[in-house]
């Protein structure tokens, strides 16, 4: 990577999981998750990262409400960019497509900066667990194809590969070997990225980048085994991304945000 011989690189902000609720008062294992979204949002000012566009990968509400989406849109608004956002296993499909109906946020696939960014629904109504339907693998397919010599950033909710956690392993991607048929088709795919896992993961897999990011709330523990939570901050993950198909990315955390976490959870 030679970020240098790139000075315009597109900047993209993946926030994760939020779980905002109706009550502005609504906590997850005793977090706040209004003023957790919140002090992330507010962190990223503060680390003076002004994204290009925003990739909000679900579980946007836990409750599914209206009022939880205006929420999310609110804070959104705090940046000057658009904002794509996929929906998760907590979200209701009404009231999510309801919020993004005729916005940008509905966009699926975006050619920006070079790259190109393919979204993917994942999530399955009244389920934990995630699927890519038929016609969501041709659209992935459909979408590589049209973009051949373009880097590509595929997102989805559910991790598409096991992470060491034993109780997360039936609750991600199911059927991801036609997943992965599609991607090993198309070498300009440069990085897979998603949420629902709550915890960073950074790995490779046939010189593809695999990522995931903390939430903006809780955080799970890593390599359990059992349903557990950690003390540990809430936060983003940040990419730089450039034309030449070279890519700078991290994860930042709201150290300074506060709360009581509830440890002894055996779920939510």
């Amino acid at each position: 990577m030679t970020p240098n011989e790139n000075p315009a690189p597109f900047k993209v902000l993946q926030l994760t999981d939020p779980h905002l609720m109706a009550d502005p008062a609504g906590a997850l294992l005793g977090v706040n998750t209004r003023d957790s979204l919140a002090a992330v949002v507010a962190q990223v000012k503060q680390d003076h990262f002004e994204p290009d566009l925003v990739l909000a990968t679900g579980d946007l509400a836990q409750d599914g409400s209206e009022l939880a989406y205006r929420a999310v849109s609110e804070q959104l608004a705090r940046f000057s960019c658009p904002s794509v956002w996929l929906a998760g296993n907590h979200d209701s499909p009404i009231n999510f497509n309801k919020a993004i109906a005729g916005t940008v946020s509905d966009q699926r696939h975006l050619v920006e900066g070079g790259w190109q960014i393919i979204a993917l629904n994942s999530s399955v109504p009244g389920e934990v667990h995630g699927e890519l339907a038929n016609d969501e693998l041709a659209f992935l397919d459909a979408a590589l194809a049209k973009h051949p010599d373009l880097p590509a950033l595929v997102t989805l909710h559910h991790h598409p590969v096991d992470i060491g956690s034993e109780w997360m392993r039936n609750i991600g991607l199911h059927d991801r070997e036609a997943f992965w048929q599609v991607i090993d088709r198309w070498p300009q795919v440069k990085i897979v990225l998603w949420g629902h896992i709550h915890q960073e993961f950074d790995g490779y897999r046939e010189g593809v980048r695999l990522l995931a990011t903390p939430s903006t709330c809780i955080q799970f523990e890593k390599g359990s085994q059992q349903f557990s939570v950690e003390e540990n901050a809430p936060g983003y993950r940040w990419f730089n991304l450039y034309a030449s198909g070279a890519y700078e990315t991290d994860v930042a955390r709201a150290h300074g945000f506060t709360y009581e976490l509830d440890t002894n959870s055996t779920g939510y």
